[in-house]
């Protein structure tokens, strides 16, 4: 059941589209500024987790202007005539688009709002099983996207150097590390 929005502050004021491109919408309602994604484009976020290592990918992000160290993910239903896309098609898809690897079991582990006072575009995470290795990944021609196999027992120590090298750490990564963060390590 939804929380009620009665009492809420700009809950129902009317929303007003600032400005709007292909991919991203710009909107004010009330008091507050948000962005969003186009047409209702969502996102899939894959966790690949298998034999004790997890598949992460590291691409240049130019809101960040530097590389960012992520899961893999895409955009559901982002090209034209895509509307209705299967959220765990689309994650297969961009499993092995980006890390060259497929997936024979892919579980859909719900959605998730990243940065909700903010953005209003939500992802399913979706886990990934059985991994074979296809090709060696890198994204499309427009992307490139480099591919980390990294063992959960070293991935603290990955993500420290990684930053210490100057990448954006993406806040998806605190999902692999909450346990030890949770236990002050």
């Amino acid at each position: 059941m939804a929380a009620t929005k009665m009492g809420v502050p700009d809950a129902e004021a009317p929303e007003t589209i600032v400005w709007q491109g292909k991919y991203v919408v710009a909107k004010v309602r009330g008091r507050w500024e948000y962005v969003g994604r186009t047409r209702n484009i969502r996102a899939a976020v894959i966790l690949a987790v298998e034999d004790g290592h997890v598949l992460l990918v590291e691409q240049y992000r130019v809101p960040m202007g530097r590389n960012c160290l992520e899961l893999p993910a895409g955009l559901i239903g982002d090209e034209d005539g895509g509307e209705g896309e299967d959220d765990l098609i689309a994650a297969g898809r961009e499993l092995e688009e980006e890390t060259g690897y497929r997936a024979a079991k892919l579980e859909d582990c719900g959605e998730f709002f990243s940065s909700p006072g903010m953005v209003s575009e939500s992802f399913t995470l979706v886990r990934a099983s059985e991994l074979t290795k296809v090709n060696e990944g890198g994204g499309t021609e427009s992307e490139n996207i480099t591919v980390h196999r990294v063992a959960l027992g070293e991935l603290a120590d990955f993500i420290a150097q990684k930053r210490d090298q100057g990448c954006g750490i993406d806040v998806r990564m605190l999902m692999l590390l909450g346990e030890k963060i949770l236990a002050g390590e």
